[in-house]
C-alpha cells in the first residue's frame, strides 16, 4: 500500500511548488474529499477512530482514479457500540480530576467500512483535518490557476477541524496494516481495537502499531490446547482470503503440529462467496472425514457459509470459532440449530463498564441529528424516517422515502439491539482501554520533568503540543489499570492474552446462551494455560465431544507406523516386534526390555523372565530325586544282603570286596543324580560334572576288574599257569584306583584350564531365563564321556570273553547285558542331550545315569539277589561246582 504515501508526497510538492500559495496554506495540506458522515468533538487533543460502521458483501479493488463510494452496504450495530464506547470514555475521562486534569481530549471519528480504499481515505483526513466546503474550493482553485490572489491571509486553523495524532483502529487486520504502510512514513500511533494478525506484531515492519487485542500467536496456541485436549487430531481449517486468516492458519498448521493434529483440508474462500466459491466449499466439507471445522473468518462470510450449509441440509458439524465470530449472536437468529454446540475462543470481557449502558440507551430523536451514523441507525432499528433525513440506504429492499416519520416517544430499551446489548462487553472493552492507553500516555507526558524527559537533552513534549511519535514513546511505555484490570503490553505492543472459551448453547426460549466454559491464560504456565470445564459443554450432538481422528489410536502393546504420502495423523497401527512393548497410547517406537525381563502378552509392559532349572519343586524333579534315592537305598539293600551273606558260596565265588565296593559307587552313582536338581550354581556346576565322571569311572572300573578276574581265574587253571599272582587283592583294588585315577586327572585338568559354571540362557526362549551349566570346555566334557566309554568298551570285550565259561561260577554273562545297557542308554542319551535345552536336558542327564546305574545295579546283583533270598538251596559249594 504504498501508492497512498507517493500520492500524498506528490500532492504536497505540488502545491508547495505554487507561488503564492506557500504563505497562504502554512504548512497546511489536506487530502481526500468532504465528509460529512463523521461524529467530531473540539479538544485540546483529539483522537481520531475508525469503525466499520458499514460493511460490503462486494469487494472492489481500489483503482487510485476514482473516488471509493459505498454500495450495496450494511449497517453493523455492533460496530456503533463501538463508536460510542470509544465518545463514552472520551467524555468520561474528561469528567475525571485525576486524569488530565488541564487537558480536554476530543474525537474525529470516520466510518471505514471495513474496505481498505475507504478506510485510507478516512485515516488521511483524521491526520490532515478536514476543510470546511467553501474554503476546499478556493484551494482547488487556486491549484488549478483559476485564481491567483496571492495576498490571501487565510489560515488553516480557520477551515480545518483539530489533527489527529493518534487513532484508534482499525477493526480488520488487512485494514489495519494498509494504514499503517500508508502513516507509518510520518510516525502517527494507531491503537487497534480488534486486529489480531500476529503479523502486526513485527515492530520493523509496523513500529507505530500497538493494540488492545492480543495476537493470533496466543489464540492460535488456545486453539491447538482445544483441539488436542477433546482428542480431535483430524480438523478441517477454513479462512476467509485475508491477511488475517492466512497467517493465523500457517500458525495454526505449525502450532498443532506438537500436539498430533493434522488438517484434514485447508481451504481460503473469497470474501464476495459465489455460488461456485460455496459449492466448492460445501463439497469439501461433505467429502472429509473430519466433522470439527475451524473458521477464520468474519461475521458477514460465516452468514454466507452458515446459509448454504442450511440450504443443503448439512448437520453434524462442530465448529469452533475464531475470535473474530465467537460472540457474533445475529449468527443464532437464522441458523441456532447450525451453531448449537460452537466452541470458540473470545477476548476478555467487561462484566460490566459503569454509565455505559445509559450512555447507549439515552438516544433520542432529537439528539441524534449531530451525525448521520446514529441517525441511519435510528432508522434501521425502527424501520422509520427522521425528519431531514438523506440517507439513501441502497441495501433495503423497500423505498426509503415512504417510510413513516419516527415517532418522537419510541425507546431504546424498549427493543433488543447489538447496539444496546452491553452482556458481551469484549471489543467495547477493548476500545475502552485503548482510549485510556492514549490518555494515560498524555498523563505521563504532562508529569514529565524538564531536563528528566526522554527526549534529546531530556527535553518533554508539549502535552498540548507535541510529535506524534513523542505520544507514541509513552504510549509504549504506559502501565495502567481499567476496570480493575492491569493493563500492559510487551515489547511488540501487545497485550497479554486472556481469553475465555465460550459454548453456544440454546435458552428455553430459543435464544442464544453464550457460555463460558473455560479460559486460557497466556500469562500461566504451559500445562495450565488452558482449563476446562466439561460437563458444562453442550455438543452438537450426543453428550461427549464426536471424534474426529483420521486413523484411530494406537493402544499399549503396539506403535504408530506412518503411511506415505499422508499426513502424520494417518497411520496404521503395528505390534511390538518379539522383545518390545509400548506402555502408552500411539507410541511412535517400541521399547526393548531389559536382559532379564520379557514383554507380557500384550506387550505393554515387560515383567520379569520365566526362570527355567530344574527344581525340587517340579513334578519332574520329585520323580527324579526320589527315584535317585530309591536306588541308592536299592544298592545299599543289597550290600547289606551281600554283607550279611558274605560267607556263602555264591557271595565269595563272586569277588567279594569288588562287589561291595561296585554296589557302594553304584549308591553314589545314584545320589550324583541329585546334584543335577536344583537351582545351579558355579560351584555346584564345578561338582556336578567331575562327580558324575569319576563315579560311572569307579563303577565301570570295578566290573573291569571283575571281568579281568574271572576270565584270568579260568585262564590258571590250565598247567603251568602262573598268572593268578598278578591279579590278588591288591591288584584288584590298585586296578580299580588306577582306572579311576585316569579320570579323576581328566577332571582336574578340565576344572584347571576351563571350569564348568552357571549361566543365564536366553537364546533358547527368549521368555525365558533358563539357569544351566555349562560345561565351560567342550573338550573337556567329552573327554569325560569318552573315557567312561572306553572303559565300558574294555569291560564289554572282557565279559563277550569269558561269556561261555561255566554259567554257574561265572557272571560275565550279566556284565555283557548290562554293558549292552549301559551303550543303549549313552548312545540314545547324546543326541537327546545335545537337541534338548533347558531343565530338559538336565532331566535327560539324570536319566542317563539313573538308567545305567539300574542296568548295572539289577543285570548283575538281581540274579544273585534271587538265589541268595528265594533259592537258598542253590547257594551251596556243590551247586557252584556243578559245570
Amino acid at each position: 500500500m504504498a501508492l497512498p504515501a507517493a500520492k500524498l508526497l506528490m500532492f504536497l510538492f505540488f502545491i508547495w511548488g505554487k507561488p503564492g500559495l506557500t504563505a497562504a496554506l502554512d504548512n497546511c495540506v489536506f487530502l481526500g474529499g468532504e465528509e460529512k458522515n463523521s461524529l467530531y468533538e473540539e479538544g485540546d487533543v483529539v483522537i481520531g477512530g475508525l469503525f466499520p460502521l458499514h460493511y460490503s458483501p462486494v469487494s472492489s479493488l481500489p483503482t487510485y482514479t476514482i473516488k471509493p463510494t459505498r454500495s450495496m452496504y450494511n449497517y453493523s450495530s455492533r460496530a456503533l457500540r463501538w463508536m460510542q464506547t470509544m465518545t463514552f470514555a472520551i467524555k468520561e475521562i474528561n469528567q475525571r480530576s485525576d486524569l488530565l486534569p488541564q487537558i480536554k481530549l476530543g474525537f474525529h471519528i470516520l466510518d471505514s467500512s471495513d474496505d481498505i480504499p475507504v478506510s485510507l481515505r478516512a485515516s488521511l483526513l483524521l491526520v490532515n483535518g478536514q476543510p470546511e466546503r467553501g474554503y476546499r474550493t478556493e484551494i482547488m482553485n487556486r491549484v488549478k490557476g483559476q485564481k491567483r490572489n496571492t495576498g490571501s491571509n487565510l489560515g488553516c486553523a480557520a477551515i480545518q477541524r483539530t489533527v489527529s495524532p493518534v487513532i484508534i483502529g482499525d477493526a480488520a487486520s488487512g485494514v489495519s496494516m494498509a494504514l499503517l504502510r500508508s502513516l507509518g512514513s510520518f510516525h502517527i500511533p494507531v491503537v487497534s481495537y480488534f486486529a489480531s494478525c500476529s503479523c502486526l506484531s513485527n515492530q520493523r515492519d509496523f513500529p507505530t502499531f500497538m493494540r488492545t487485542m492480543p495476537s493470533d500467536a496466543f489464540q492460535i496456541r488456545a486453539l491447538a490446547r482445544l483441539v488436542s485436549y477433546f482428542g480431535w487430531t483430524w480438523v478441517g481449517v477454513i479462512g476467509v482470503e485475508s491477511d488475517y486468516a492466512r497467517f493465523a492458519i500457517q500458525l495454526f498448521l505449525q502450532e498443532s503440529e506438537q500436539y498430533g493434529v493434522c488438517a484434514a483440508y485447508t481451504h481460503f474462500y473469497p470474501v464476495v462467496l459465489s455460488h461456485q466459491a460455496l459449492d466448492e466449499l460445501m463439497d469439501i466439507i461433505q467429502m472429509a472425514s473430519s466433522k470439527v471445522i475451524i473458521n477464520f473468518s468474519g461475521e458477514s462470510e460465516m452468514k454466507g457459509i452458515l446459509k448454504e450449509i442450511y440450504r443443503q441440509n448439512i448437520t453434524g458439524l462442530q465448529w469452533i470459532a475464531s475470535e473474530a465470530w465467537s460472540t457474533a449472536k445475529s449468527l443464532w437468529e437464522k441458523f441456532g440449530d447450525l451453531m448449537t454446540g460452537t466452541l470458540g475462543f473470545a477476548i476478555r470481557r467487561a462484566d460490566v463498564i459503569p454509565g455505559l449502558k445509559q450512555h447507549l440507551t439515552s438516544l433520542r430523536p432529537s439528539d441524534i441529528h449531530e451525525s448521520a451514523f446514529l441517525a441511519e441507525y435510528w432508522e434501521e432499528l425502527f424501520n422509520c424516517r427522521l425528519n431531514g433525513s438523506v440517507n439513501s440506504h441502497s441495501h433495503w429492499g423497500d423505498n426509503f422515502q415512504d417510510r413513516f416519520p419516527c415517532k418522537g416517544t419510541v425507546d431504546l430499551n424498549d427493543v433488543y439491539s447489538p447496539y444496546s446489548d452491553v452482556t458481551q462487553l469484549r471489543v467495547s472493552y477493548n476500545v475502552y482501554k485503548a482510549v485510556y492507553l492514549v490518555a494515560h500516555a498524555l498523563q505521563d507526558m504532562s508529569n514529565c520533568i524538564v531536563g528528566l524527559g526522554p527526549f534529546l537533552n531530556g527535553t518533554c513534549a508539549d502535552p498540548k503540543k507535541f510529535k506524534p511519535w513523542q505520544l507514541l514513546h509513552y504510549m509504549k511505555h504506559a502501565n495502567f489499570s481499567a476496570l480493575g484490570e492491569k493493563v500492559n503490553f510487551d515489547d511488540n505492543g501487545d497485550p497479554i492474552a486472556y481469553y475465555d472459551l465460550l459454548n453456544w448453547q440454546s435458552r428455553p426460549d430459543g435464544s442464544l446462551n453464550l457460555i463460558k466454559v473455560g479460559f486460557y491464560d497466556a500469562s500461566l504456565p504451559a500445562g495450565q494455560s488452558l482449563v476446562i470445564n466439561d460437563s458444562v459443554i453442550q455438543w452438537p450432538v450426543g453428550k461427549q465431544a464426536s471424534r474426529s481422528v483420521c486413523s484411530d489410536s494406537c493402544p499399549p502393546g503396539s506403535r504408530i507406523a506412518r503411511r506415505k504420502g499422508e499426513p502424520i495423523c494417518c497411520f496404521d497401527c503395528v505390534p511390538c516386534a518379539e522383545g518390545e512393548v509400548s506402555n502408552k497410547t500411539d507410541s511412535l517406537e517400541c521399547l526393548r526390555c531389559s536382559a532379564d525381563s520379557w514383554p507380557n502378552e500384550d506387550r505393554e509392559l515387560c515383567i520379569p523372565k520365566t526362570i527355567e532349572f530344574l527344581s525340587y519343586h517340579d513334578l519332574m524333579g520329585i520323580v527324579l530325586c526320589i527315584v535317585s534315592v530309591l536306588g541308592a537305598c536299592i544298592s545299599l539293600s543289597i550290600l547289606t544282603i551281600f554283607f550279611t551273606y558274605k560267607d556263602t558260596p555264591l557271595v565269595r565265588a563272586n569277588n567279594m570286596e569288588l562287589s561291595f565296593l561296585l554296589l557302594v559307587f553304584l549308591a553314589v552313582c545314584f545320589l550324583v543324580g541329585l546334584l543335577f536338581i536344583g537351582e545351579p550354581s558355579d560351584w555346584l556346576c564345578c561338582i556336578r560334572y567331575p562327580a558324575f565322571g569319576i563315579s560311572f569311572a569307579l563303577c565301570i572300573s570295578c566290573l573291569l576288574a571283575k571281568t579281568v578276574v574271572v576270565l584270568m581265574a579260568f585262564r590258571s587253571t590250565l598247567p603251568g599257569s602262573n598268572v593268578m599272582k598278578w591279579f590278588g587283592h591288591n591288584q584288584q583294588r590298585a586296578s580299580a584306583l588306577l582306572g579311576t585315577a585316569v579320570q579323576v586327572i581328566i577332571c582336574l585338568i578340565w576344572l584347571l584350564t576351563s571350569p564348568p559354571h552357571a549361566n543365564n540362557n536366553t537364546d533358547y526362549h527368549s521368555a525365558t531365563i533358563i539357569i544351566e551349566c555349562v560345561p565351560g570346555s567342550e573338550v573337556g566334557f567329552w573327554c569325560v564321556l569318552g573315557y567312561i566309554g572306553i572303559l565300558a568298551c574294555m569291560c564289554f570285550l572282557m565279559a563277550f570273553l569269558a561269556r561261555k565259561l561255566p554259567d554257574n561260577f561265572n557272571e560275565a554273562k550279566f556284565i555283557t547285558f548290562s554293558m549292552l545297557i549301559f551303550f543303549a542308554v549313552w548312545i540314545t542319551f547324546i543326541p537327546v542331550y545335545v537337541s534338548t535345552a533347558g531343565k530338559y536336558t538336565v532331566a535327560v542327564h539324570i536319566f542317563a545315569i539313573l538308567a545305567s546305574a539300574f542296568g548295572l545295579l539289577f543285570c548283575i546283583f538281581a540274579p544273585k539277589c534271587y538265589i541268595i533270598i528265594l533259592k537258598p538251596e542253590k547257594n551251596s559249594k556243590k551247586n557252584m561246582m556243578q559245570k
